[in-house]
């Protein structure tokens, strides 16, 4: 994980109405030593009462709650609360209603159950310095919904050398781009290429110089976008 906030540990409120599941979250927050877990809610409503009550640095929430939804409770903490606090939805759901309806109430992440357990602490680790995060999954589907709204913008048939005229990137900068959008983090790529992850780090930076971007979800949904990977 990355630059804990304030050299401190990451508070997590677990908001999971599945007994079995919060359980599981719940061992793997406790015993990830940069995380904390300060509260624990099985419906949408508690969820927001202890967000009111422990102001957590992430709320990793389920949609699918008794009492309020995810969606519901998310912009009952970020609209009307206007709590300080990066929200991770953390669901089974994958379709974009949900998707769209969950940004636009605040979400700061998207992540799909089942996703590997270091994909889960990035995503949250993420989430916590107030960066956007979304599953190669989720930015799937994304994609798909803007191809479907105005398919003229983007020319499906594109190459990807002639996708990548404008940008430049060189072919390993490509192979690390690819590995970005399948959601993998340095020391995974760094694994993965067999390079060192200052070797890594570097190719992320010059990715992003190129692409005129400041974050790895952006230039995952541009690479999608424009047929790079």
């Amino acid at each position: 994980m990355r630059e804990k906030i304030q050299n401190r540990k990451i508070n997590i409120l677990l908001v999971e109405d599945h007994e079995f599941t919060r359980m599981g979250l719940s061992m793997k927050i406790e015993n990830t030593p940069d995380l904390n877990l300060v509260a624990q809610a099985t419906d949408g409503q508690e969820g927001v009462l202890m967000a009111q009550k422990y102001n957590p640095d992430v709320i990793l929430m389920d949609i699918g709650l008794p009492k309020m939804d995810g969606i519901s409770a998310t912009k009952k903490i970020k609209e009307d609360l206007k709590l300080d606090c990066a929200v991770l939805m953390f669901t089974s759901r994958d379709n974009k209603e949900d998707i769209f309806a969950a940004f636009k109430a605040g979400a700061d992440g998207y992540i799909m159950k089942g996703s590997s357990s270091q994909n889960l602490l990035n995503a949250i680790d993420t989430v916590s310095q107030r960066a956007a995060w979304i599953d190669s999954q989720i930015a799937r589907v994304v994609l798909s919904s803007i191809q479907q709204e105005d398919n003229n913008e983007i020319a499906l048939n594109k190459t990807k050398k002639d996708a990548n005229k404008k940008y430049g990137l060189t072919k390993k900068e490509l192979e690390v781009l690819s590995l970005i959008v399948d959601g993998l983090s340095n020391q995974e790529i760094s694994e993965k290429l067999v390079v060192s992850i200052s070797t890594t780090k570097a190719h992320v930076h010059n990715i992003l110089q190129k692409l005129y971007l400041t974050d790895r979800t952006k230039a995952a949904i541009v690479a999608l976008k424009e047929g790079l990977v």
